[in-house]
Formats: C-alpha cells, sequence, structure tokens
C-alpha cells in the first residue's frame, strides 16, 4: 500500500525537506509540483531531510497538467488540504493510491485547482480562529497518518 503527498509550488526549502523523511519514512511518493520557491539541491533542503534523499520516491512536475498527465490521477484519488473547505479531513474515505494536496505556505493551494475538485477539499480543523494555518510538514504529517490508519497500515 502506498500514499502520495504533492506539493504545489511549496516556497520553505526546510518545510519540503522535513515532507521528504516523512515521505522516506512512509515510502510515500513525494511530487513537487513547480515552480518551487527554491532548488532541490539546496543545502537547507538536504539538511531537514538529513541523509534521508537517497530513499525518497521523488518526482518533479512542471506544472499541475503535467502532474495529472504523468500520474493519471483521478479526481477521486485527489484529497485538497485548504483551509477553504466546509469538510474534515475526518470524512474522507483514503484509499491506496490516493494523492494528499497542498499548496504553498504563503498562499495555499491555487484558486483554479482547488475550484476544479470542489467535492475533494478538506480541511484540518483548527479551534483557535485566531490561528491562520498551521505548519506545512505538520499539516502533512497529520492527514498523511491519518489516510495510513484508515489503510490499516499501523506497523
Amino acid at each position: 500500500m502506498s500514499l502520495n503527498i504533492v506539493l504545489v509550488h511549496p516556497v520553505i526549502p526546510q518545510n519540503t525537506g522535513n515532507i521528504g523523511r516523512l515521505a522516506a519514512a512512509t515510502n510515500s511518493h513525494l511530487h513537487l509540483i513547480e515552480p518551487l520557491g527554491f532548488e532541490i539541491t539546496s543545502a537547507r533542503v538536504k539538511r531537514a531531510g538529513l541523509d534521508y534523499w537517497p530513499e525518497i520516491h521523488l518526482t518533479s512536475h512542471k506544472s499541475w497538467q503535467d502532474f495529472l498527465a504523468v500520474t493519471n490521477a483521478t479526481p477521486e484519488q485527489l484529497w485538497l488540504l485548504t483551509k477553504k473547505a466546509n469538510s474534515s479531513f475526518y470524512h474522507a474515505e483514503f484509499k491506496d493510491g490516493d494523492f494528499l494536496v497542498f499548496g504553498a505556505e504563503t498562499v495555499g493551494l491555487p484558486e483554479e485547482i482547488r475550484d476544479a475538485y470542489p467535492a475533494q477539499r478538506m480541511r484540518i480543523p483548527m479551534d483557535n480562529p485566531n490561528v491562520r494555518s498551521l505548519n506545512l510538514a505538520n499539516s502533512v504529517s497529520i492527514v498523511l497518518y491519518e489516510a495510513r490508519r484508515q489503510l490499516g497500515i499501523t506497523s
């Protein structure tokens, strides 16, 4: 069983490095949608991922359309994490091979992607309305491990 983590236009190299380490630890495939706010060879990215980069199944895509063409992801396999959603990710029914899609740390998912998949938008509930968002790496961890729990990946 496997899951896919998709980062659309990430801008903070340390977050991507930490998510890369998470992807390596869980045998998840990490997809990066360009443009990126850094060079993937950046020392800051690699330092955050420590020496796990050879363990990461990583694919960079030139655009969202390129990602869709290469992966053949269906709308039902895409789970868009955005604060601009009404449904909690706890209501999602994750399946093997699904794609967990996250936007840039500063602006979230592009509107055209959010609008294309309204039924696939989810949010992580937060109790304090004064907090805008969670750290991207933390958000990926929260949703990835719920998906793994649903899939029975508990070892």
